[in-house]
């Protein structure tokens, strides 16, 4: 005896395979690429990444740390003695290199035995290497710097080369971010305050 399918019975239909919206993908990859640029470009606008090449900031900085540095500071505020900066060099503006400010504009700055005075006073600088070797007499005038490494015997800065043109000053460094370790926050020690060594 033959069984008959009843009538109009249809087979369950196979579930279609999902189609890739390619559209909508194509507008998922555009708009992380265009968030990507717009974070980067905020980022470098705020910031920038330095690699210390040297020793010339030793013990506060050491060859191959990097170091944060916010370009902002001095947009919103001023210059003040103590503070580690970075700055295009000025005998070549392609290579960035890092100081101490030790003089502002209209300071007279004198270096003998080694002590360093600022405005006729000797400052107390207990983060520096060993005391400098060298003497000399400076006067900055306006729109320049006078910029010390901490390893005074060892860099290259403003008793050899001279002062920093201001609008050469990239920002202030503010951390170690790199090798982890080494992550600190820099500490600038603020000068305003001369302490005459007796």
């Amino acid at each position: 005896m033959q069984t008959l399918e009843p009538e109009g019975q249809l087979e369950p239909p196979v579930p279609a395979e999902e189609k890739i919206n390619w559209k909508r993908f194509a507008l998922d990859i555009l708009e992380t690429v265009v968030l990507a640029v717009v974070l980067f470009v905020g980022i470098n606008t705020v910031s920038a990444r330095v690699r210390v090449d040297g020793f010339s900031m030793r013990p506060t900085l050491d060859d191959g740390e990097f170091v944060l540095v916010n370009r902002l500071s001095y947009r919103f505020g001023e210059f003040r003695r103590g503070d580690i900066i970075v700055f295009h060099f000025p005998m070549d503006p392609n290579q960035e290199l890092i100081k101490r400010i030790i003089g502002l504009p209209g300071d007279s700055v004198g270096i003998a035995n080694g002590i360093v005075h600022v405005n006729g006073q000797a400052v107390s600088e207990t983060y520096i290497a060993e005391t400098p070797n060298y003497s000399g007499d400076w006067r900055v005038p306006e729109g320049h710097l006078f910029v010390l490494g901490d390893n005074r015997n060892d860099s290259s800065d403003s008793h050899s080369w001279g002062l920093l043109p201001v609008e050469n000053v990239v920002g202030k460094a503010v951390l170690i971010y790199w090798p982890p370790r080494m992550w600190d926050i820099i500490e600038h020690t603020d000068t305003r305050t001369l302490i005459a060594i007796q």
